[in-house]
Protein backbone atom coordinates (compact mmCIF):
# COMPACT_ATOMS: atom_id res chain seq x y z
CA UNK A 1 0.00 0.00 0.00
CA UNK A 2 1.21 3.50 -0.88
CA UNK A 3 0.28 6.55 1.16
CA UNK A 4 -0.69 9.51 -1.03
CA UNK A 5 -0.32 12.55 1.25
CA UNK A 6 -2.11 15.72 0.19
CA UNK A 7 -0.23 18.80 1.36
CA UNK A 8 -2.39 21.50 -0.20
CA UNK A 9 -4.24 24.13 1.75
CA UNK A 10 -3.15 27.10 3.81
CA UNK A 11 -5.07 26.45 7.05
CA UNK A 12 -6.41 30.00 7.25
CA UNK A 13 -8.73 29.15 10.16
CA UNK A 14 -5.59 28.85 12.32
CA UNK A 15 -4.25 32.27 11.34
CA UNK A 16 -1.96 33.87 12.48
CA UNK A 17 -0.08 30.64 13.34
CA UNK A 18 -0.86 29.10 9.96
CA UNK A 19 -0.18 31.06 6.77
CA UNK A 20 0.09 30.29 3.08
CA UNK A 21 3.89 29.88 3.17
CA UNK A 22 3.83 28.03 6.52
CA UNK A 23 0.49 26.21 6.69
CA UNK A 24 -0.75 24.37 9.78
CA UNK A 25 0.46 20.93 8.64
CA UNK A 26 4.09 22.08 8.96
CA UNK A 27 3.78 24.04 12.22
CA UNK A 28 5.41 21.98 14.99
CA UNK A 29 2.73 22.11 17.69
CA UNK A 30 2.93 18.63 19.20
CA UNK A 31 6.17 17.90 21.10
CA UNK A 32 8.13 19.71 18.39
CA UNK A 33 6.47 17.63 15.69
CA UNK A 34 4.14 18.82 12.94
CA UNK A 35 0.92 17.21 11.75
CA UNK A 36 2.78 16.35 8.54
CA UNK A 37 5.46 14.51 10.51
CA UNK A 38 2.83 12.71 12.58
CA UNK A 39 1.12 11.63 9.34
CA UNK A 40 4.38 10.17 8.06
CA UNK A 41 5.02 8.33 11.34
CA UNK A 42 1.47 7.02 11.58
CA UNK A 43 1.41 5.47 8.12
CA UNK A 44 5.00 4.43 7.43
CA UNK A 45 4.66 1.08 9.20
CA UNK A 46 1.66 0.12 7.02
CA UNK A 47 2.63 1.77 3.73
CA UNK A 48 5.78 0.91 1.82
CA UNK A 49 6.14 4.41 0.43
CA UNK A 50 4.85 7.97 0.75
CA UNK A 51 3.75 9.82 -2.39
CA UNK A 52 3.49 13.49 -1.44
CA UNK A 53 1.43 15.88 -3.55
CA UNK A 54 2.48 19.44 -2.84
CA UNK A 55 3.12 22.84 -4.34
CA UNK A 56 6.63 24.16 -4.82
CA UNK A 57 6.74 26.28 -1.65
CA UNK A 58 5.49 23.43 0.56
CA UNK A 59 7.91 20.97 -1.04
CA UNK A 60 10.86 22.62 0.71
CA UNK A 61 9.02 22.64 4.03
CA UNK A 62 8.28 18.93 3.61
CA UNK A 63 11.87 18.07 2.72
CA UNK A 64 13.06 19.60 5.98
CA UNK A 65 10.69 17.40 7.99
CA UNK A 66 11.24 14.02 6.30
CA UNK A 67 13.74 11.68 7.95
CA UNK A 68 13.91 8.91 5.33
CA UNK A 69 13.89 10.41 1.83
CA UNK A 70 14.35 6.98 0.23
CA UNK A 71 10.70 6.16 0.94
CA UNK A 72 9.22 9.44 -0.33
CA UNK A 73 8.29 10.63 -3.81
CA UNK A 74 6.96 14.05 -4.76
CA UNK A 75 4.51 15.44 -7.27
CA UNK A 76 4.56 19.23 -7.42
CA UNK A 77 1.57 21.25 -8.58
CA UNK A 78 2.15 24.84 -9.72
CA UNK A 79 -1.39 25.76 -8.62
CA UNK A 80 -4.00 23.85 -6.65
CA UNK A 81 -7.01 22.42 -8.50
CA UNK A 82 -8.60 20.60 -5.56
CA UNK A 83 -8.40 16.97 -4.47
CA UNK A 84 -9.75 15.11 -7.52
CA UNK A 85 -6.93 16.28 -9.87
CA UNK A 86 -4.29 15.96 -7.13
CA UNK A 87 -5.20 12.32 -6.49
CA UNK A 88 -5.57 11.57 -10.20
CA UNK A 89 -2.10 12.93 -11.02
CA UNK A 90 -0.58 10.74 -8.31
CA UNK A 91 -2.50 7.66 -9.45
CA UNK A 92 -1.30 8.08 -13.05
CA UNK A 93 2.24 7.61 -11.70
CA UNK A 94 1.41 4.27 -10.03
CA UNK A 95 0.67 0.71 -11.04
CA UNK A 96 -3.11 0.48 -11.61
CA UNK A 97 -3.35 -2.46 -9.18
CA UNK A 98 -1.51 -0.60 -6.41
CA UNK A 99 -3.69 0.07 -3.37
CA UNK A 100 -3.35 3.64 -2.18
CA UNK A 101 -4.24 5.23 1.13
CA UNK A 102 -5.09 8.89 0.52
CA UNK A 103 -4.69 11.09 3.59
CA UNK A 104 -4.55 14.82 4.23
CA UNK A 105 -1.36 15.96 5.92
CA UNK A 106 -3.07 18.06 8.59
CA UNK A 107 -5.19 15.60 10.59
CA UNK A 108 -4.57 14.29 14.09
CA UNK A 109 -5.36 10.62 14.88
CA UNK A 110 -4.60 9.47 18.41
CA UNK A 111 -6.05 5.96 18.64
CA UNK A 112 -3.40 4.05 16.71
CA UNK A 113 -4.80 0.62 17.55
CA UNK A 114 -8.25 1.45 16.19
CA UNK A 115 -6.63 3.12 13.19
CA UNK A 116 -4.81 -0.10 12.29
CA UNK A 117 -8.12 -1.99 12.47
CA UNK A 118 -9.96 0.35 10.09
CA UNK A 119 -7.02 0.36 7.68
CA UNK A 120 -7.28 -3.41 7.47
CA UNK A 121 -11.02 -3.22 6.80
CA UNK A 122 -10.50 -0.57 4.13
CA UNK A 123 -7.78 -2.58 2.41
CA UNK A 124 -10.08 -5.63 2.22
CA UNK A 125 -12.71 -3.57 0.42
CA UNK A 126 -10.13 -1.93 -1.86
CA UNK A 127 -8.89 -5.37 -2.90
CA UNK A 128 -12.46 -6.04 -4.08
CA UNK A 129 -12.26 -2.96 -6.35
CA UNK A 130 -14.25 -0.70 -4.03
CA UNK A 131 -13.67 2.98 -3.36
CA UNK A 132 -13.44 3.32 0.40
CA UNK A 133 -14.00 6.42 2.47
CA UNK A 134 -13.48 6.65 6.22
CA UNK A 135 -16.46 7.93 8.19
CA UNK A 136 -15.63 9.32 11.62
CA UNK A 137 -18.09 8.38 14.35
CA UNK A 138 -19.34 11.79 15.52
CA UNK A 139 -19.15 12.70 19.21
CA UNK A 140 -21.25 15.85 18.94
CA UNK A 141 -23.23 17.93 16.45
CA UNK A 142 -20.61 19.72 14.31
CA UNK A 143 -21.45 22.23 11.59
CA UNK A 144 -17.93 22.46 10.20
CA UNK A 145 -17.84 18.97 8.62
CA UNK A 146 -19.64 17.26 5.78
CA UNK A 147 -21.54 14.09 6.70
CA UNK A 148 -21.94 10.60 5.22
CA UNK A 149 -25.26 8.78 5.57
CA UNK A 150 -24.70 5.03 5.70
CA UNK A 151 -26.34 1.66 6.03
CA UNK A 152 -23.65 -0.69 7.27
CA UNK A 153 -20.72 -0.13 4.90
CA UNK A 154 -22.98 1.08 2.09
CA UNK A 155 -23.09 4.83 1.47
CA UNK A 156 -26.61 6.21 1.12
CA UNK A 157 -25.70 9.87 0.59
CA UNK A 158 -23.15 12.62 1.16
CA UNK A 159 -24.33 15.73 3.00
CA UNK A 160 -22.97 19.26 2.89
CA UNK A 161 -21.96 21.06 6.08
CA UNK A 162 -25.28 21.41 7.94
CA UNK A 163 -26.72 24.02 10.28
CA UNK A 164 -26.82 23.13 13.98
CA UNK A 165 -30.41 21.81 13.91
CA UNK A 166 -29.68 19.50 10.99
CA UNK A 167 -26.38 18.37 12.50
CA UNK A 168 -28.18 17.36 15.68
CA UNK A 169 -30.73 15.42 13.63
CA UNK A 170 -27.86 13.52 12.00
CA UNK A 171 -26.41 12.67 15.41
CA UNK A 172 -29.81 11.53 16.71
CA UNK A 173 -30.34 9.32 13.65
CA UNK A 174 -27.22 7.30 14.51
CA UNK A 175 -26.19 6.37 10.96
CA UNK A 176 -24.33 9.53 9.97
CA UNK A 177 -20.56 10.00 10.04
CA UNK A 178 -18.25 12.95 9.68
CA UNK A 179 -16.56 12.95 6.28
CA UNK A 180 -12.85 12.58 7.08
CA UNK A 181 -11.41 13.23 3.61
CA UNK A 182 -9.44 9.96 3.82
CA UNK A 183 -9.76 7.26 1.13
CA UNK A 184 -8.47 3.84 0.12
CA UNK A 185 -8.68 2.19 -3.32
CA UNK A 186 -6.71 0.77 -6.20
CA UNK A 187 -5.14 3.51 -8.28
CA UNK A 188 -6.60 2.09 -11.49
CA UNK A 189 -10.11 1.69 -10.07
CA UNK A 190 -10.18 5.33 -9.03
CA UNK A 191 -8.99 6.46 -12.46
CA UNK A 192 -11.65 4.31 -14.16
CA UNK A 193 -14.39 5.90 -12.06
CA UNK A 194 -12.94 9.37 -12.62
CA UNK A 195 -12.95 8.75 -16.36
CA UNK A 196 -16.59 7.66 -16.17
CA UNK A 197 -17.98 10.42 -13.95
CA UNK A 198 -15.57 13.35 -14.47
CA UNK A 199 -14.19 12.72 -17.93
CA UNK A 200 -12.86 16.26 -18.44
CA UNK A 201 -10.78 16.06 -15.25
CA UNK A 202 -9.46 12.64 -16.27
CA UNK A 203 -8.38 13.75 -19.76
CA UNK A 204 -6.80 17.03 -18.61
CA UNK A 205 -5.01 15.31 -15.71
CA UNK A 206 -3.65 12.58 -17.95
CA UNK A 207 -2.33 15.17 -20.41
CA UNK A 208 -0.76 17.16 -17.57
CA UNK A 209 0.92 14.04 -16.20
CA UNK A 210 2.16 12.93 -19.63
CA UNK A 211 3.69 16.37 -20.26
CA UNK A 212 5.23 16.68 -16.78
CA UNK A 213 8.92 16.98 -16.04
CA UNK A 214 9.88 13.68 -14.37
CA UNK A 215 13.55 14.15 -13.47
CA UNK A 216 14.05 14.04 -9.69
CA UNK A 217 10.32 14.38 -9.04
CA UNK A 218 7.14 14.92 -11.03
CA UNK A 219 6.63 18.60 -11.85
CA UNK A 220 3.34 19.49 -13.51
CA UNK A 221 3.43 22.36 -16.01
CA UNK A 222 1.59 25.57 -15.16
CA UNK A 223 -0.44 25.74 -18.37
CA UNK A 224 -1.42 22.07 -18.18
CA UNK A 225 -2.49 22.44 -14.55
CA UNK A 226 -4.60 25.51 -15.20
CA UNK A 227 -6.85 23.75 -17.71
CA UNK A 228 -7.78 20.95 -15.27
CA UNK A 229 -11.25 21.61 -13.81
CA UNK A 230 -11.23 22.46 -10.10
CA UNK A 231 -13.22 19.83 -8.20
CA UNK A 232 -13.08 17.67 -5.10
CA UNK A 233 -12.95 13.89 -5.10
CA UNK A 234 -16.32 13.86 -3.32
CA UNK A 235 -18.13 15.80 -6.03
CA UNK A 236 -16.23 14.34 -8.96
CA UNK A 237 -16.38 10.65 -8.02
CA UNK A 238 -17.52 9.55 -4.57
CA UNK A 239 -21.02 11.02 -4.73
CA UNK A 240 -21.66 9.39 -8.13
CA UNK A 241 -19.91 6.03 -8.12
CA UNK A 242 -21.74 2.82 -7.18
CA UNK A 243 -18.50 1.31 -5.86
CA UNK A 244 -18.24 3.44 -2.72
CA UNK A 245 -18.07 1.91 0.76
CA UNK A 246 -17.64 3.60 4.12
CA UNK A 247 -15.65 2.26 7.06
CA UNK A 248 -16.97 3.47 10.42
CA UNK A 249 -13.91 4.86 12.20
CA UNK A 250 -13.71 5.60 15.92
CA UNK A 251 -10.05 6.62 15.90
CA UNK A 252 -9.92 9.79 18.06
CA UNK A 253 -9.68 11.97 14.95
CA UNK A 254 -9.56 15.73 14.49
CA UNK A 255 -8.85 17.89 11.47
CA UNK A 256 -7.81 20.76 13.78
CA UNK A 257 -9.89 23.09 11.66
CA UNK A 258 -10.18 25.81 14.29
CA UNK A 259 -8.54 27.05 17.47
CA UNK A 260 -11.41 25.51 19.42
CA UNK A 261 -10.46 22.13 17.95
CA UNK A 262 -6.77 22.76 18.65
CA UNK A 263 -7.59 23.67 22.23
CA UNK A 264 -9.06 20.20 22.74
CA UNK A 265 -5.70 18.62 21.93
CA UNK A 266 -3.19 20.73 23.86
CA UNK A 267 -2.19 19.96 27.48
CA UNK A 268 -3.83 22.07 30.22
CA UNK A 269 -2.93 23.26 33.69
CA UNK A 270 -5.12 22.77 36.77
CA UNK A 271 -7.30 25.73 35.73
CA UNK A 272 -7.89 24.56 32.16
CA UNK A 273 -5.44 27.03 30.63
CA UNK A 274 -3.01 25.90 27.94
CA UNK A 275 0.24 24.84 29.61
CA UNK A 276 2.83 27.47 28.74
CA UNK A 277 5.95 28.95 30.28
CA UNK A 278 4.92 32.27 28.74
CA UNK A 279 1.46 32.56 30.31
CA UNK A 280 0.92 34.13 33.74
CA UNK A 281 -2.68 33.42 34.73
CA UNK A 282 -4.17 35.38 37.63
CA UNK A 283 -7.66 34.14 38.47
CA UNK A 284 -8.02 33.07 34.84
CA UNK A 285 -9.25 29.74 33.53
CA UNK A 286 -10.08 27.80 30.38
CA UNK A 287 -7.98 30.05 28.13
CA UNK A 288 -6.02 29.00 25.03
CA UNK A 289 -2.85 31.11 25.00
CA UNK A 290 -0.10 30.59 22.41
CA UNK A 291 2.76 33.08 22.48
CA UNK A 292 6.55 33.21 22.46
CA UNK A 293 6.51 36.28 24.70
CA UNK A 294 5.01 36.64 28.17
CA UNK A 295 1.23 37.06 28.26
CA UNK A 296 -0.48 37.86 31.56
CA UNK A 297 -4.24 37.39 31.99
CA UNK A 298 -6.28 38.62 34.96
CA UNK A 299 -9.85 37.52 35.66
CA UNK A 300 -10.29 36.16 32.13
CA UNK A 301 -12.15 33.02 31.07
CA UNK A 302 -12.80 31.12 27.86
CA UNK A 303 -10.61 33.24 25.60
CA UNK A 304 -8.33 32.40 22.67
CA UNK A 305 -5.17 34.53 22.60
CA UNK A 306 -2.73 33.90 19.74
CA UNK A 307 0.31 36.16 19.65
CA UNK A 308 2.94 36.14 16.88
CA UNK A 309 5.67 38.60 15.94
CA UNK A 310 3.40 40.58 13.63
CA UNK A 311 -0.20 39.80 14.61
CA UNK A 312 -2.39 39.30 17.67
CA UNK A 313 -5.68 37.37 17.63
CA UNK A 314 -8.14 37.51 20.55
CA UNK A 315 -11.41 35.61 20.36
CA UNK A 316 -14.05 34.10 22.57
CA UNK A 317 -14.02 30.34 22.59
CA UNK A 318 -16.73 29.06 20.29
CA UNK A 319 -16.17 31.88 17.79
CA UNK A 320 -12.84 30.87 16.26
CA UNK A 321 -14.44 29.75 12.97
CA UNK A 322 -14.80 33.48 12.24
CA UNK A 323 -11.01 33.76 11.85
CA UNK A 324 -11.50 33.11 8.14
CA UNK A 325 -13.41 36.40 7.98
CA UNK A 326 -10.35 38.17 9.41
CA UNK A 327 -8.20 36.58 6.71
CA UNK A 328 -10.69 37.62 4.03
CA UNK A 329 -10.52 41.25 5.12
CA UNK A 330 -6.72 41.18 5.25
CA UNK A 331 -6.60 39.84 1.69
CA UNK A 332 -9.02 42.54 0.53
CA UNK A 333 -6.56 45.10 1.91
CA UNK A 334 -3.67 43.41 0.04
CA UNK A 335 -1.95 42.56 3.30
CA UNK A 336 0.89 40.04 3.36
CA UNK A 337 -0.17 38.85 6.83
CA UNK A 338 -2.24 35.88 5.52
CA UNK A 339 0.70 34.70 3.42
CA UNK A 340 3.92 34.89 5.36
CA UNK A 341 5.39 35.17 8.85
CA UNK A 342 8.13 37.62 9.75
CA UNK A 343 10.44 34.60 9.43
CA UNK A 344 10.06 32.96 6.03
CA UNK A 345 11.43 29.53 5.15
CA UNK A 346 13.21 29.09 1.85
CA UNK A 347 14.98 26.05 0.33
CA UNK A 348 18.33 27.64 1.12
CA UNK A 349 17.51 28.77 4.69
CA UNK A 350 15.41 31.55 6.24
CA UNK A 351 14.98 35.28 6.32
CA UNK A 352 13.43 37.36 9.09
CA UNK A 353 12.05 40.85 8.50
CA UNK A 354 13.42 43.10 11.23
CA UNK A 355 11.97 46.36 9.92
CA UNK A 356 9.72 47.20 6.97
CA UNK A 357 9.01 50.77 5.85
CA UNK A 358 7.96 52.47 2.61
CA UNK A 359 11.52 53.17 1.43
CA UNK A 360 13.66 50.52 3.15
CA UNK A 361 13.47 46.98 4.58
CA UNK A 362 15.93 45.25 6.91
CA UNK A 363 16.27 41.45 7.01
CA UNK A 364 18.26 38.86 8.92
CA UNK A 365 19.27 36.17 6.40
CA UNK A 366 20.51 32.68 7.31
CA UNK A 367 21.95 30.50 4.52
CA UNK A 368 22.53 26.84 5.31
CA UNK A 369 25.95 25.27 4.59
CA UNK A 370 26.30 24.22 0.97
CA UNK A 371 23.30 26.25 -0.19
CA UNK A 372 23.00 29.30 -2.40
CA UNK A 373 20.30 31.69 -3.50
CA UNK A 374 19.30 32.04 -7.12
CA UNK A 375 21.32 34.09 -9.59
CA UNK A 376 19.05 37.13 -9.76
CA UNK A 377 18.52 40.84 -10.16
CA UNK A 378 16.06 43.47 -8.94
CA UNK A 379 14.56 46.38 -10.86
CA UNK A 380 13.43 48.51 -7.94
CA UNK A 381 15.91 48.12 -5.09
CA UNK A 382 19.56 48.07 -4.15
CA UNK A 383 20.91 45.89 -1.31
CA UNK A 384 23.57 46.31 1.37
CA UNK A 385 24.86 43.09 2.95
CA UNK A 386 26.71 42.86 6.28
CA UNK A 387 28.03 39.42 7.34
CA UNK A 388 27.49 38.64 11.04
CA UNK A 389 28.94 35.11 11.11
CA UNK A 390 30.24 32.64 8.58
CA UNK A 391 31.66 33.55 5.17
CA UNK A 392 29.65 34.65 2.14
CA UNK A 393 30.66 33.87 -1.41
CA UNK A 394 29.21 36.76 -3.43
CA UNK A 395 28.68 36.96 -7.17
CA UNK A 396 28.19 40.53 -8.45
CA UNK A 397 28.15 40.94 -12.21
CA UNK A 398 31.22 39.07 -13.48
CA UNK A 399 33.04 39.25 -10.13
CA UNK A 400 33.11 36.62 -7.39
CA UNK A 401 34.57 37.37 -3.96
CA UNK A 402 34.38 36.48 -0.25
CA UNK A 403 32.75 38.60 2.44
CA UNK A 404 33.69 37.62 6.01
CA UNK A 405 32.28 38.42 9.45
CA UNK A 406 32.04 42.18 10.10
CA UNK A 407 32.59 42.94 6.40
CA UNK A 408 30.01 44.28 3.96
CA UNK A 409 29.19 44.63 0.27
CA UNK A 410 26.77 46.55 -1.93
CA UNK A 411 24.52 45.28 -4.74
CA UNK A 412 23.37 48.11 -7.06
CA UNK A 413 19.85 48.14 -8.49
CA UNK A 414 19.68 45.99 -11.65
CA UNK A 415 22.99 44.20 -10.98
CA UNK A 416 23.07 40.42 -11.44
CA UNK A 417 24.10 38.80 -8.16
CA UNK A 418 24.10 35.66 -6.04
CA UNK A 419 24.77 34.77 -2.39
CA UNK A 420 26.31 31.40 -1.47
CA UNK A 421 27.52 29.61 1.65
CA UNK A 422 30.30 27.15 0.81
CA UNK A 423 31.34 26.87 4.47
CA UNK A 424 30.55 24.36 7.22
CA UNK A 425 28.48 26.63 9.47
CA UNK A 426 25.36 28.72 8.76
CA UNK A 427 25.98 32.09 7.11
CA UNK A 428 24.21 34.86 9.04
CA UNK A 429 23.95 38.32 7.55
CA UNK A 430 21.93 41.52 7.71
CA UNK A 431 20.45 42.84 4.47
CA UNK A 432 19.25 46.44 4.05
CA UNK A 433 17.06 46.97 0.99
CA UNK A 434 16.54 50.51 -0.30
CA UNK A 435 14.16 51.42 -3.10
CA UNK A 436 10.74 52.61 -4.25
CA UNK A 437 9.28 49.08 -4.26
CA UNK A 438 10.40 46.32 -1.87
CA UNK A 439 7.98 43.49 -2.65
CA UNK A 440 9.24 39.91 -2.68
CA UNK A 441 8.09 39.59 -6.30
CA UNK A 442 10.78 42.03 -7.49
CA UNK A 443 13.08 39.13 -8.28
CA UNK A 444 14.17 38.07 -11.76
CA UNK A 445 15.75 34.62 -11.42
CA UNK A 446 18.31 33.82 -14.10
CA UNK A 447 19.42 30.48 -12.62
CA UNK A 448 18.17 28.55 -9.60
CA UNK A 449 19.28 25.31 -7.95
CA UNK A 450 15.70 24.67 -6.84
CA UNK A 451 14.08 25.25 -10.25
CA UNK A 452 11.91 28.13 -9.08
CA UNK A 453 10.54 30.56 -11.64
Amino acid sequence: MINIILCGGSGTRLWPISRTLMPKQFVQLFDSKSLFQLTLERNKRYCKKQFIVSNAEQYFLAIDQIEDMSKASFLLEPVGRNTAPAIALACFALDPDEIVLVTPSDHLIKDQKAYVTVLGQAKEQAEQNKLVTFGIKPSYAETGYGYIEASGIDVLSFKEKPDMKTAQEYIDAGNYYWNSGMFCFKAGVFLEELKLYAHEIYVASQKAYDNANKDEMIRIGHEDMNVIPDNSIDYAVMEQSNKVKVIASDIDWSDLGSFDALDEELPKDENGNTKSLHHIAIDSKNNLVLSEKTVATIDLEDLIIIDTDDALLISKKGSSQKVKEVVRQLKENNSELPNIHTTAHRPWGTYTILEDTVKYKIKRIVVRPGKRLSLQKHFHRSEHWVVVSGTATVTRGTDEYLVRANESTYIPMGEIHRLENVGKIPLVMIEAQVGEYLGEDDIVRLSDDFKRQ
